[in-house]
């Protein structure tokens, strides 16, 4: 019998879902093969586990971390800005980057639906696993899987209501599935009584599911490491800064209690030898994650698999939608493959030291020739890096496709050692030594190995903080994690102000950028770009046989960048989005808008 349960917002209608797996394919490649009530769903076992598996395939595709949670959502920050240009405003991804939101915005409802899907699918599992005969009578084997996969739900349901909550603040929440429910409209739940909830989840979902190194399932599959990581994460967001309902950033005053939660988790990860670091910060991206390959260290504690073959569901557009493009004809300015809509702002690019090897891997200065060279970009128009469609194994660059199977990486083993430090710092006024020491080792790989170049490391309290900021920011630019950051720490607004006003000073060629090259100079026709004269000194004579870039621009500054970045941002209403306004329409429970919208 085919079961129809309500989804809890404006009683949109889901079914379970249940998916086939091929021990050819990664573990998340999965095909729709019909759809089943929950008596024959956890029946046994391997259906169980294509019920869970549902629930993973909530989190890809278009409306979730293929495209919109992960490059449209996440910006404009101090290191990144959205697409500019014209059509703006537009009522889609480019008012949403520069904060121009309205609740009709066609691209609210998919991904907040579509996380809602995955609650439901979540909480099915939930439900029912722990119910089944082999649960407790099953064999040890049974019992152990079944157990397993209850402690997954579980950790899929935190992670879709982690998203919901950092980007829409209060909503409505439900912890059983919709079958059991007689009233399908919920209204408000405080943020605060949902995180609580979910980190209690997580408490529980733990030890119920093994250690990267007690199985041979790969990081597309939460391990325990990753569900230890992502309850720190929580843990500092329900200890952070939110924009409340009286449109004030507030935090409660028992957030060390959950420093303290982030700390230890961190500290049982980072005790084991389950994850470390790679020791190329580039290898995480063009070995693994754009070859497609699984991170042989473990540093990628959990990333989301996406499935290729040219589909908006279940797939992703990293390296379509951001990156360098590939030109198709050889004649300058013509067609090219992909949109490259996300920009490099220039500060970000020079607030990397000269020495540290994570400014070229995550800013990405040119584009791909057709005939496999590069032609550079300016500094006004570079683009991310850490996803390009020139490192992906098989080649994609003659593809005109939209979908490349990139996976989207959750949370890494940095992450992990630098939440440590930062909650070890709150907790203590100050860094100990075993903060200290996760911060450099993090550092210090971003500067291939060499301990000689990352400077001193602060010892009080401030110092080591501003330095976790930056040091967040080197590390994890362009993996979506920088304005929630910031949003937690009371900073997006001044971080903003103070992006704009470098902006500025660059455009007017004043200190601290009054040196740098109004050109680039390089060697023409080259696999690589051979840059011919410094990025932090005045232009030299061209060198013979080069070609050139225009690098400072002043006047693209003010028109490509200022006229767009953060434009409509404000402070108290913008570090959240407005509910869908279909959603506000569907339940009359919620109350209308809240934060200004």
């Amino acid at each position: 019998m085919k079961t129809n349960l309500k989804l809890i917002i404006g009683g949109i209608f889901i079914t379970t879902t249940l998916f086939t797996v091929s021990s050819c394919k990664k573990f998340l490649e999965v095909e729709p093969i019909s759809s089943f009530g929950n008596d024959y769903v956890f029946s046994n076992v391997t259906n169980a586990q294509k019920a869970v598996l549902g629930a993973y395939s909530a989190l890809g595709g278009d409306q979730g971390y293929g495209i919109r949670l992960s490059m449209y959502y996440p910006y404009d920050n101090d290191e990144m800005m959205g697409q500019g240009g014209t059509p703006y405003p537009d009522n889609e991804r480019r008012d949403i980057a520069h904060f121009n939101v309205q609740p009709a915005n066609t691209q609210l409802a998919g991904p907040f639906n579509q996380l809602y899907t995955g609650i439901e699918r979540a909480n099915i599992c939930i439900d029912n696993i722990p119910k089944m005969d082999a649960y407790t009578n099953g064999s040890a084997a049974d019992q152990k899987e079944l157990k397993r996969l209850y402690g997954e739900a579980l950790a899929l349901r935190a992670q879709f209501y982690f998203e919901i909550i950092r980007n829409w603040g209060d909503v409505p929440a439900q912890f059983t599935s919709s079958i059991n429910v007689s009233d399908p409209y919920n209204g408000r739940t405080d943020r605060d009584t949902i995180y609580n909830r979910i980190i209690k989840d997580l408490a529980v979902a733990a030890p119920l599911v093994p250690w990267r190194t007690e199985s041979s399932v790969t990081s597309d599959r939460l391990s325990q490491g990753a569900i230890r990581a992502l309850r720190a994460r929580y843990a500092l967001f329900r200890g952070g800064y939110s924009l409340r309902s009286d449109r004030t950033m507030k935090r409660n005053a028992d957030y060390k209690t959950f420093y303290q939660i982030a700390k230890d988790e961190c500290a049982i990860i980072m005790a084991r030898a389950d994850h470390k670091l790679n020791a190329s910060f580039q290898s995480v991206f063009k070995d693994a994650l754009n070859a497609h390959r699984f991170e042989a260290n473990g540093e990628i504690l959990w990333e989301v698999g996406m499935t290729g073959g040219s589909s908006g569901v279940g797939d992703s557009k990293l390296g379509y939608y951001n990156g360098p493009r590939q030109f198709t004809v050889a004649t300058p300015g013509t067609t090219a493959f992909g949109n490259a809509a996300l920009t490099i702002l220039p500060t970000y690019f020079y607030a990397f030291d000269a020495n540290d090897r994570r400014r070229d891997v995550t800013c990405a200065p040119y584009d791909n020739n057709l005939e496999l060279t590069l032609r550079p970009r300016s500094l006004v128009t570079m683009l991310d890096g850490k996803f390009r469609r020139d490192w992906q194994t098989p080649s994609v660059l003659t593809s005109a496709s939209q979908y490349f199977g990139v996976n989207w990486p959750i949370i890494r083993f940095s992450d992990v050692l630098l939440m440590f430090a930062e909650a070890d710092n709150e907790l203590s006024a100050g860094p100990t030594a075993a903060a200290k020491a996760a911060f450099e080792q993090v550092r210090v790989r971003g500067f291939g190995g060499t301990a000689s170049l990352i400077g001193t490391t602060p010892s009080d309290y401030t110092g080591f903080f501003n330095a976790i900021v930056k040091e967040r920011q080197f590390e994890f630019g362009g993996e979506g994690i920088r304005k929630y950051d910031l949003i937690r720490w009371n900073m997006l607004a001044s971080k903003i102000a103070e992006t704009k006003t470098n902006l500025a000073l660059m455009a007017a060629r004043s200190a601290p950028y009054a040196n740098l090259p109004a050109t680039m100079y390089y060697t023409p026709n080259q696999a690589t770009v051979v840059w011919l004269n410094s990025f932090y000194s005045p232009s030299p004579t061209a060198p013979t046989g080069s070609a050139n870039v225009a690098w400072v621009n002043p006047t693209t500054i003010n028109s490509t960048l200022l006229a767009y970045y953060a434009i409509a941002f404000t402070p108290n209403k913008s570090e959240l989005l407005p509910l869908p306004q279909s959603v506000i329409d569907a339940n009359p429970k919620l109350g209308g808008q809240l934060y200004g919208y």
